[in-house]
């Protein structure tokens, strides 16, 4: 996808090994229905057979294994390939190309293709673009459809309640576009690629690398050609390090390599836990008749009662088909364990307002990822010897506006910024042996991002009062649109998300209506549309710390949520052999890598880890 020849001499080697294991290990063909895993145990039963739970030190069947890594050196390694990774890498080699530098820039990406694991709205806001590329119309950007109608409504179960769009409004979209985002984020690849940045697609970072006095060396890749089972296959290859003076940790909503940076450094130790929501997207065809290009509909309430939080998105596209994106948002601060985000989509798309939209018409692709919800409150440390945490890894959502994309992409700006003359000084100075930039962070302070995430920050924790949707919707209406933000108080949030669910007896389970098939659909056959795709024959990347919690404490007490978060039927709970008593099922093979399950689990038992480089769903331009 990225030819060899485009890259500087001492890029070669490094492209020639991950080639060489990339052609070992191609992937298989697509998997579109649950794999049924059986167990013979009599006691609880092993799900978990991944080396970060069970270490290979301990194993035999390691014995004797290569375990040796090749290793090379880049000035900065970036993780992930979404907007502000390639935002930062771009804006690198802008300025190495102004002031006539030589830099390396080398980016990885876990998606098979950049762009493959990108899912949003997406109602894009070109400002930071701007900065980036002025010229990006002539550029060919894929911005094809500037929003030209903004409405917004509260949903009853039969009815829509206007609300009029008021000017200086978060949800107001004058001046933004209607993107398919994994399309513009393939489009910055490009340009990062005529740059001259070094992108290694299908391949995800596994590891963070330190040096002896505790700062970031680096990462490593993930191994690749073990079995399920847990044991090396025939084809077994180590990943490879990648060392820099600096690393950019972009890996998206609740990156895994960011949980262990968090303790690592104790970087939320001023800050209040993040809080998140899951998006659910489709993408439809529909009746020319009923299409208006340009047009924006949101809307909030029924399906879901006024304590839960979400809301849904219509947005009509335009190039050249009748294309439509509409997508519902849960906040996973939700308390009862029967709610299932993805059924409540299902279930919104019947509304009287939503569905002469949708007749006639028919579903062509189907994804889901988890969003940053806490804001301004929630924001870490986001420096440490070594690194830097970027875009939604960190948690730069504007929540009431829904949009992240133009501040990940500023806030990568602004680190390579930072960034550029350290890692081009002759002589570096550095009280460790990986880089301490605080400039990055004392920029982005001083940056609209800030001054925009301060202003909402009340927002989105507003809605916990005894009114909920109703409450929070008068605080906006008083304190945002009448002192923008500027109220001398800071509300704060409620707690993790995983602390949030009540107990199954104290809930009343939720009768969703059979889908129809025409508007609604079942969990597998929308999982089919994401193009998801792992090696079945690799050890489930959904780790459980212990195998035996899931039913002793998730199905006995909160009824199993896990079957009812998870977008994409990874998670079932089915009789054991014996036929006494229930087990768990990991269908890993579907997962959609949106971390809901690890963020929502309420034992937090689950930890989600990069599978194989190159699994995962395959979303073309969602």
């Amino acid at each position: 996808m990225f030819p060899a020849s485009r890259y500087p001499c001492q890029a070669h080697r490094c492209i020639r090994v991950f080639k060489t294991i990339k052609a070992k290990h191609t992937a298989p063909q697509l998997y579109t229905t649950v794999h049924r895993r059986t167990c013979s145990s009599l006691s609880t039963p092993r799900i978990t057979t991944h080396y970060t739970i069970h270490p290979r030190e301990k194993d035999p069947r390691w014995e004797g294994m290569e375990m040796e890594r090749f290793a090379d050196e880049a000035d900065v390694v970036i993780v992930g390939g979404g907007p502000a990774g390639l935002s930062a890498a771009i804006r690198l080699k802008q300025l190495a190309n102004e002031h006539e530098k030589e830099l390396r820039v080398c980016l990885v990406e876990k998606a098979s293709q950049i762009g493959a694991h990108t899912l949003s709205g997406a109602c894009l806001e070109p400002s930071a673009l701007c900065e980036l590329f002025p010229d990006w119309k002539e550029r060919g950007a894929p911005l094809n459809t500037p929003v030209t109608e903004d409405v917004f409504s509260i949903l009853t179960e039969k009815h829509r309640i206007p609300v009029p769009m008021l000017p200086g409004l978060p949800m107001q979209n004058h001046g933004n576009y209607i993107v398919r985002l994994g399309n513009f984020v393939r489009w910055l690849g490009e340009q990062a690629e005529e740059l001259g940045v070094e992108l290694y697609p299908g391949y995800a970072a596994s590891e963070v690398l330190f040096h002896e006095d505790g700062s970031v060396k680096g990462i490593a890749t993930n191994d690749v050609g073990i079995a399920k089972d847990g044991s090396p296959k025939d084809v077994f290859e180590r990943g490879m390090e990648l060392h820099a003076k600096v690393t950019l940790f972009g890996e998206g909503c609740h990156g895994h390599l960011a949980k262990q940076l968090y303790k690592q450094f104790n970087l939320r130790e001023n800050c209040e836990p993040q809080t998140y929501a899951i998006g659910l997207k489709e993408v439809w065809m529909i009746d020319e008749k009923k299409w208006r290009p340009g047009r924006v509909e949101h809307s909030v309430g029924w399906p879901l009662n006024r304590n839960t939080y979400g809301g849904s998105f219509l947005y009509h596209l335009n190039e050249g088909e009748p294309l439509v994106a509409l997508g519902f948002v849960v906040g996973l601060d939700y308390t009862n364990p029967y709610l299932s985000p993805f059924r409540e989509f299902q279930r919104w798309k019947h509304h009287p307002f939503v569905a002469p939209t949708l007749e006639g018409g028919h579903r062509i692709a189907y994804g889901a990822r988890a969003l940053n919800e806490g804001g301004f409150q929630s924001i870490p440390k986001l420096t440490f010897p070594g690194g830097l945490l970027i875009g939604c890894s960190p948690g730069f959502m504007n929540v009431p506006k829904i949009k992240g994309t133009h501040t990940a992409m500023k806030s990568g700006m602004l680190a390579a910024e930072a960034i550029f003359p350290k890692v081009t000084a002759e002589s570096l100075d550095s009280e460790t042996a990986g880089l301490h930039l605080p400039e990055y962070a004392e920029a982005l302070k001083k940056s609209w991002v800030w001054k925009e995430l301060y202003s909402v920050r009340n927002i989105r924790p507003s809605f916990h009062n005894y009114f909920g949707l109703y409450g929070g919707m008068i605080y906006t209406g008083v304190f945002y649109w009448v002192l923008r933000g500027k109220e001398p108080w800071t509300l704060k949030h409620c707690g993790t998300d995983a602390n949030q669910l009540k107990p199954a007896k104290d809930c009343t389970p939720i009768e969703y209506p059979k889908p129809d098939g025409k508007i609604s659909f079942d969990l597998l056959s929308s999982v089919a549309l994401s193009g998801t795709n792992h090696e079945g024959d690799q050890p489930p990347h959904l780790t459980l710390k212990d195998d035996s919690i899931p039913v002793a404490r998730n199905l006995a007490i909160y009824d199993g949520p896990e079957q009812r978060f998870c977008p994409a039927g990874v998670y079932e709970y089915v009789p054991l052999e014996t036929g006494e008593g229930m087990r768990l099922q990991i269908n890993a093979q579907n997962c959609v890598h949106c971390k809901t399950c690890d963020i929502k689990d309420p034992s937090q038992n689950i930890n989600w880890v990069v599978p194989e480089g190159g699994g995962g769903p395959a979303y073309n331009g969602m």
